[in-house]
């Protein structure tokens, strides 16, 4: 997308913009990953115990390292997607989608900071916290994350979809697998384990068309 300045010249969307979504969906995927394999969900006494491991904790400890990252890259990410619908965009629409996508990343943040409490909760050293605190962090982490944080992002998905398909600048394809991605996200995250890594996958989908699409109009327009 292109505006004109205060001087005349053309401004146009940073394209390290685009590549944010990119990084965004690599980091939430690795985010995703590690916490599921360091505090299972369904985990009981044995899994609290299994949680003294060492390999375990620093999987924990990963996952949340790159939260913040995935969140700035996140906001990035939703500025490309503004900026690739352009003055076409639906007010309304828009407005649900900048909402949505902000309420997912405070969503995510909260997630991050309740599996920290996990990690900080005080109890002996080699010993396992205990099963009430254990149940308390893990439920309310998987809470925030798949109930929560995901049902905004099946929200922030099927607003874009909607966009996408009434001002055409999604390909149907693409239009298709976000409806697909907002029903999984909506209905099925907060039920089937690892559902939620639908998201950055629509992501780094619509990441690579939106560079794509950069790339083709740059390549049309003059100097």
């Amino acid at each position: 997308m292109q505006r004109n300045g205060p001087d005349g010249r053309a401004l146009e969307t940073p394209r390290a913009a685009g590549l944010a979504g990119v990084v965004f969906a690599l980091l939430l995927t690795a985010m995703i990953v590690l916490l599921r394999l360091g505090i299972p969900e369904g985990a009981d006494v044995a899994g609290a115990e299994g949680f003294t491991d060492a390999t375990r904790r620093a999987a924990v400890r990963a996952a949340l390292a790159l939260v913040p990252f995935a969140g700035i890259f996140f906001l990035w990410f939703l500025g490309a997607v503004r900026a690739h619908v352009g003055d076409v965009e639906d007010r309304f629409l828009a407005t649900v989608l900048l909402g949505s996508g902000l309420v997912f990343t405070a969503t995510l943040f909260g997630a991050a900071a309740s599996a920290t409490a996990v990690l900080a909760v005080a109890h002996p050293a080699g010993s396992a916290p205990s099963l009430t605190t254990w149940d308390f962090g893990r439920h309310f982490a998987y809470t925030l994350l798949t109930e929560y944080a995901m049902r905004m992002a099946a929200v922030f998905v099927s607003s874009m979809s909607v966009i996408g398909a009434r001002m055409g600048v999604l390909p149907r394809w693409l239009t298709a697998v976000g409806a697909v991605t907002a029903l999984l996200l909506l209905f099925v995250s907060s039920h089937v384990p690892w559902a939620e890594l639908v998201f950055p996958a629509w992501s780094l989908l619509l990441s690579v068309h939106i560079l794509l699409a950069g790339w083709r109009r740059r390549r049309v327009t003059p100097a």
